[in-house]
Protein backbone atom coordinates (compact mmCIF):
# COMPACT_ATOMS: atom_id res chain seq x y z
CA UNK A 1 0.00 0.00 0.00
CA UNK A 2 1.45 3.37 -1.05
CA UNK A 3 2.10 6.19 1.38
CA UNK A 4 1.09 9.61 0.08
CA UNK A 5 2.15 13.04 1.34
CA UNK A 6 0.76 16.19 -0.24
CA UNK A 7 3.48 18.81 -0.11
CA UNK A 8 3.41 22.49 -1.03
CA UNK A 9 6.41 24.51 -2.18
CA UNK A 10 5.74 28.03 -0.87
CA UNK A 11 7.84 30.32 -3.05
CA UNK A 12 8.39 33.90 -1.91
CA UNK A 13 8.91 37.01 -3.97
CA UNK A 14 11.32 39.73 -2.84
CA UNK A 15 11.60 40.79 0.80
CA UNK A 16 12.94 44.31 1.21
CA UNK A 17 15.04 45.48 4.12
CA UNK A 18 12.19 47.78 5.23
CA UNK A 19 9.77 44.86 5.61
CA UNK A 20 9.21 43.82 9.22
CA UNK A 21 9.16 40.24 10.46
CA UNK A 22 5.44 40.56 11.07
CA UNK A 23 4.80 41.65 7.49
CA UNK A 24 6.76 38.69 6.19
CA UNK A 25 5.06 36.25 8.54
CA UNK A 26 1.68 37.44 7.23
CA UNK A 27 2.83 36.43 3.75
CA UNK A 28 3.90 33.03 5.07
CA UNK A 29 0.52 32.61 6.74
CA UNK A 30 -1.25 33.43 3.47
CA UNK A 31 0.79 30.78 1.67
CA UNK A 32 0.07 28.29 4.45
CA UNK A 33 -3.64 28.98 3.96
CA UNK A 34 -3.25 28.32 0.25
CA UNK A 35 -1.60 25.06 1.20
CA UNK A 36 -4.51 24.17 3.46
CA UNK A 37 -6.96 24.78 0.62
CA UNK A 38 -4.83 22.62 -1.66
CA UNK A 39 -4.89 19.77 0.86
CA UNK A 40 -1.22 20.06 1.82
CA UNK A 41 0.06 18.22 4.87
CA UNK A 42 3.51 19.85 4.63
CA UNK A 43 4.46 23.34 3.35
CA UNK A 44 8.08 24.22 2.60
CA UNK A 45 9.35 27.82 2.81
CA UNK A 46 12.64 29.17 1.39
CA UNK A 47 16.05 29.78 2.91
CA UNK A 48 16.25 32.86 5.19
CA UNK A 49 12.51 33.27 4.72
CA UNK A 50 11.96 35.93 7.41
CA UNK A 51 14.21 38.71 6.07
CA UNK A 52 15.84 40.06 2.98
CA UNK A 53 18.97 38.16 1.90
CA UNK A 54 21.31 40.22 4.08
CA UNK A 55 24.66 38.57 3.12
CA UNK A 56 24.65 40.80 0.04
CA UNK A 57 25.82 43.71 2.25
CA UNK A 58 29.11 44.31 4.09
CA UNK A 59 28.30 45.26 7.69
CA UNK A 60 30.69 45.82 10.59
CA UNK A 61 28.27 46.71 13.39
CA UNK A 62 27.44 43.40 15.09
CA UNK A 63 24.11 44.74 16.35
CA UNK A 64 23.16 45.61 12.78
CA UNK A 65 24.10 42.09 11.67
CA UNK A 66 22.30 40.40 14.55
CA UNK A 67 19.07 42.21 13.68
CA UNK A 68 18.62 39.60 10.94
CA UNK A 69 19.02 36.63 13.33
CA UNK A 70 16.42 34.77 15.41
CA UNK A 71 17.29 34.04 19.04
CA UNK A 72 14.34 31.73 19.61
CA UNK A 73 11.91 29.72 17.52
CA UNK A 74 9.03 30.16 17.68
CA UNK A 75 9.43 33.84 18.45
CA UNK A 76 6.75 36.40 19.19
CA UNK A 77 6.67 37.28 15.49
CA UNK A 78 6.58 33.70 14.18
CA UNK A 79 4.18 32.28 16.80
CA UNK A 80 1.09 33.06 14.64
CA UNK A 81 2.50 30.89 11.85
CA UNK A 82 3.03 28.00 14.27
CA UNK A 83 -0.51 28.45 15.62
CA UNK A 84 -2.10 28.54 12.17
CA UNK A 85 -0.23 25.41 11.18
CA UNK A 86 -1.11 23.54 14.35
CA UNK A 87 -4.80 24.40 14.05
CA UNK A 88 -4.87 23.33 10.42
CA UNK A 89 -2.87 20.16 11.09
CA UNK A 90 -0.19 21.20 8.59
CA UNK A 91 3.54 20.87 9.12
CA UNK A 92 6.15 23.16 7.62
CA UNK A 93 9.84 23.65 6.92
CA UNK A 94 11.22 27.14 7.58
CA UNK A 95 14.62 28.65 6.83
CA UNK A 96 16.04 31.46 8.97
CA UNK A 97 19.24 32.92 10.45
CA UNK A 98 19.81 31.31 13.87
CA UNK A 99 21.71 32.92 16.75
CA UNK A 100 22.37 30.53 19.61
CA UNK A 101 24.66 29.88 22.58
CA UNK A 102 26.61 26.63 22.33
CA UNK A 103 29.90 25.50 23.81
CA UNK A 104 30.04 28.66 25.90
CA UNK A 105 29.96 31.05 22.94
CA UNK A 106 27.56 32.78 20.59
CA UNK A 107 27.17 31.00 17.28
CA UNK A 108 25.38 31.92 14.06
CA UNK A 109 24.02 29.47 11.51
CA UNK A 110 21.94 29.45 8.33
CA UNK A 111 19.26 27.10 9.59
CA UNK A 112 16.11 25.22 8.60
CA UNK A 113 13.65 23.53 10.94
CA UNK A 114 11.04 20.87 10.30
CA UNK A 115 7.80 21.33 12.23
CA UNK A 116 5.34 18.44 12.50
CA UNK A 117 1.58 18.82 12.16
CA UNK A 118 1.16 19.18 15.93
CA UNK A 119 3.56 22.15 16.09
CA UNK A 120 6.63 20.27 17.39
CA UNK A 121 10.05 21.03 15.94
CA UNK A 122 11.21 17.53 15.00
CA UNK A 123 14.43 18.28 13.10
CA UNK A 124 16.96 21.06 12.61
CA UNK A 125 19.52 21.46 9.84
CA UNK A 126 22.35 24.00 9.64
CA UNK A 127 23.78 24.82 6.21
CA UNK A 128 27.11 23.13 5.60
CA UNK A 129 28.24 24.30 2.15
CA UNK A 130 28.52 28.06 2.68
CA UNK A 131 29.20 29.87 -0.62
CA UNK A 132 30.69 33.27 -1.25
CA UNK A 133 33.48 35.04 0.61
CA UNK A 134 34.37 36.46 4.03
CA UNK A 135 36.39 39.56 3.06
CA UNK A 136 35.13 42.92 1.87
CA UNK A 137 34.92 43.07 -1.94
CA UNK A 138 33.37 46.47 -2.64
CA UNK A 139 34.04 46.29 -6.37
CA UNK A 140 31.19 43.81 -6.69
CA UNK A 141 27.73 45.08 -7.59
CA UNK A 142 26.60 43.08 -4.56
CA UNK A 143 28.45 40.77 -2.22
CA UNK A 144 27.84 37.24 -0.98
CA UNK A 145 29.13 37.19 2.58
CA UNK A 146 27.75 33.96 3.98
CA UNK A 147 31.26 32.93 5.01
CA UNK A 148 31.43 36.11 7.11
CA UNK A 149 28.04 35.96 8.80
CA UNK A 150 27.60 32.20 9.35
CA UNK A 151 29.73 29.28 10.40
CA UNK A 152 29.37 25.89 8.67
CA UNK A 153 26.63 23.72 10.09
CA UNK A 154 27.55 21.23 12.81
CA UNK A 155 24.59 18.82 12.72
CA UNK A 156 25.45 16.81 9.62
CA UNK A 157 22.60 15.85 7.28
CA UNK A 158 20.00 14.30 9.61
CA UNK A 159 17.10 12.24 8.31
CA UNK A 160 14.11 11.83 10.61
CA UNK A 161 10.89 9.83 10.68
CA UNK A 162 8.15 12.41 10.16
CA UNK A 163 5.02 12.87 8.05
CA UNK A 164 4.85 9.11 7.58
CA UNK A 165 8.21 8.94 5.85
CA UNK A 166 11.93 9.64 6.06
CA UNK A 167 12.58 13.37 5.69
CA UNK A 168 15.83 15.32 5.31
CA UNK A 169 16.74 18.95 4.70
CA UNK A 170 19.46 20.98 3.05
CA UNK A 171 19.86 24.64 2.06
CA UNK A 172 20.68 26.41 -1.20
CA UNK A 173 24.32 25.75 -2.16
CA UNK A 174 24.12 22.31 -0.54
CA UNK A 175 22.04 21.23 -3.54
CA UNK A 176 25.04 21.48 -5.86
CA UNK A 177 27.11 18.94 -3.91
CA UNK A 178 26.33 15.24 -4.52
CA UNK A 179 27.59 14.37 -1.04
CA UNK A 180 24.58 16.21 0.40
CA UNK A 181 22.08 13.83 -1.16
CA UNK A 182 24.21 10.71 -0.79
CA UNK A 183 24.66 11.12 2.98
CA UNK A 184 20.87 11.38 3.29
CA UNK A 185 20.41 8.60 0.74
CA UNK A 186 22.50 6.33 2.96
CA UNK A 187 19.86 6.94 5.63
CA UNK A 188 17.07 5.90 3.29
CA UNK A 189 15.74 9.44 2.75
CA UNK A 190 12.41 9.63 0.92
CA UNK A 191 11.98 13.41 0.67
CA UNK A 192 14.55 16.22 0.77
CA UNK A 193 13.31 19.73 1.63
CA UNK A 194 15.43 22.51 0.19
CA UNK A 195 15.11 26.30 0.38
CA UNK A 196 17.31 28.68 -1.59
CA UNK A 197 18.19 32.27 -2.54
CA UNK A 198 20.16 32.27 -5.80
CA UNK A 199 21.26 35.50 -7.54
CA UNK A 200 21.06 35.31 -11.32
CA UNK A 201 24.46 36.98 -11.61
CA UNK A 202 27.61 35.29 -10.31
CA UNK A 203 30.30 38.03 -10.14
CA UNK A 204 33.33 35.66 -10.01
CA UNK A 205 31.96 33.56 -12.89
CA UNK A 206 29.57 35.56 -15.09
CA UNK A 207 29.77 32.89 -17.77
CA UNK A 208 27.60 30.75 -15.47
CA UNK A 209 24.75 33.26 -15.44
CA UNK A 210 22.94 31.99 -18.53
CA UNK A 211 22.91 28.48 -17.06
CA UNK A 212 21.29 29.33 -13.70
CA UNK A 213 17.96 27.67 -14.46
CA UNK A 214 19.60 24.61 -15.97
CA UNK A 215 22.04 24.18 -13.07
CA UNK A 216 19.24 24.48 -10.53
CA UNK A 217 17.09 21.82 -12.17
CA UNK A 218 20.10 19.61 -12.92
CA UNK A 219 21.19 19.57 -9.28
CA UNK A 220 17.72 18.75 -7.94
CA UNK A 221 16.95 16.15 -10.58
CA UNK A 222 20.30 14.36 -10.22
CA UNK A 223 20.02 14.29 -6.42
CA UNK A 224 16.50 12.88 -6.65
CA UNK A 225 17.24 10.19 -9.22
CA UNK A 226 20.59 9.03 -7.84
CA UNK A 227 19.10 8.52 -4.37
CA UNK A 228 15.53 7.49 -5.21
CA UNK A 229 14.02 10.42 -3.32
CA UNK A 230 11.61 13.29 -3.75
CA UNK A 231 13.23 16.75 -3.72
CA UNK A 232 11.21 19.88 -2.94
CA UNK A 233 13.14 22.99 -4.01
CA UNK A 234 11.69 26.33 -2.87
CA UNK A 235 13.05 29.75 -3.84
CA UNK A 236 12.92 33.33 -2.78
CA UNK A 237 13.05 34.97 -6.19
CA UNK A 238 12.43 38.17 -8.10
CA UNK A 239 14.34 41.46 -7.86
CA UNK A 240 15.20 41.94 -4.19
CA UNK A 241 17.00 45.14 -3.18
CA UNK A 242 18.08 45.55 -6.82
CA UNK A 243 19.43 42.00 -7.15
CA UNK A 244 17.61 39.67 -9.59
CA UNK A 245 17.28 36.19 -8.11
CA UNK A 246 16.26 32.84 -9.51
CA UNK A 247 12.78 31.66 -8.63
CA UNK A 248 11.90 28.40 -10.44
CA UNK A 249 10.69 26.46 -7.39
CA UNK A 250 9.99 22.84 -8.25
CA UNK A 251 9.03 19.42 -6.94
CA UNK A 252 11.08 16.55 -8.36
CA UNK A 253 10.07 12.89 -8.25
CA UNK A 254 12.47 10.01 -7.47
CA UNK A 255 12.60 9.36 -11.22
CA UNK A 256 14.25 12.75 -11.63
CA UNK A 257 11.22 14.15 -13.43
CA UNK A 258 9.89 17.59 -12.47
CA UNK A 259 6.23 17.12 -11.50
CA UNK A 260 5.43 20.71 -10.43
CA UNK A 261 7.15 23.99 -11.24
CA UNK A 262 6.39 27.61 -10.29
CA UNK A 263 5.78 29.83 -13.33
CA UNK A 264 6.11 33.17 -11.49
CA UNK A 265 8.85 34.95 -9.52
CA UNK A 266 6.56 36.06 -6.69
CA UNK A 267 4.66 34.61 -3.76
CA UNK A 268 3.19 31.37 -5.07
CA UNK A 269 2.36 27.88 -3.87
CA UNK A 270 2.72 24.78 -6.01
CA UNK A 271 1.61 21.42 -4.65
CA UNK A 272 1.88 17.74 -5.48
CA UNK A 273 0.60 14.50 -3.96
CA UNK A 274 3.81 12.55 -3.49
CA UNK A 275 3.94 8.77 -3.23
CA UNK A 276 6.68 8.18 -0.66
CA UNK A 277 7.10 4.65 -1.97
CA UNK A 278 7.87 5.87 -5.50
CA UNK A 279 11.61 5.70 -4.80
CA UNK A 280 11.54 2.06 -3.76
CA UNK A 281 12.12 0.68 -7.27
CA UNK A 282 15.25 2.85 -7.61
CA UNK A 283 16.53 1.94 -4.15
CA UNK A 284 16.12 -1.80 -4.82
CA UNK A 285 17.49 -1.95 -8.39
CA UNK A 286 19.77 0.61 -10.08
CA UNK A 287 20.69 2.34 -6.82
CA UNK A 288 20.66 -0.62 -4.46
CA UNK A 289 23.50 0.76 -2.36
CA UNK A 290 24.13 -2.41 -0.37
CA UNK A 291 24.48 -4.44 -3.55
CA UNK A 292 26.38 -2.06 -5.81
CA UNK A 293 28.34 0.55 -3.83
CA UNK A 294 32.11 0.10 -3.38
CA UNK A 295 32.99 2.42 -0.46
CA UNK A 296 36.61 1.23 -0.27
CA UNK A 297 37.15 2.79 -3.71
CA UNK A 298 35.83 6.18 -2.61
CA UNK A 299 38.45 7.07 0.03
CA UNK A 300 39.48 10.27 -1.73
CA UNK A 301 36.03 11.72 -1.07
CA UNK A 302 36.67 11.91 2.66
CA UNK A 303 40.48 11.90 2.75
CA UNK A 304 41.04 14.81 0.35
CA UNK A 305 39.35 18.21 0.40
CA UNK A 306 40.72 19.92 -2.70
CA UNK A 307 41.64 18.43 -6.07
CA UNK A 308 45.27 17.36 -6.63
CA UNK A 309 46.26 16.53 -10.18
CA UNK A 310 48.20 13.31 -10.86
CA UNK A 311 51.93 13.64 -11.60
Amino acid sequence: MSRFLTVGAAQLGPIERRHSRREVVERLRALLEQGRRAGCELVVFPELALTTFFPRWWMEDQAEIDFFFEREMPSADTAPLFEDARRAGIGFCLGYAELTREDGRTRRFNTAILVERDGRIVSRYRKIHLPGHAGHEPARAFQHLEKRYFEPGNLGFPVVRAFGGLIGMCICNDRRWPETYRVMGLQGVEMVLLGYNTPLHNPPAPDHDEHSWFHNALSLQAGAYQNGTWVVGVAKGGIEEGVPSLADSMIVAPSGKIVARAPSVGDELIAHRCDLDAGRSYKTTTFNFALHRQPEQYRLIVDRKGAIEPP
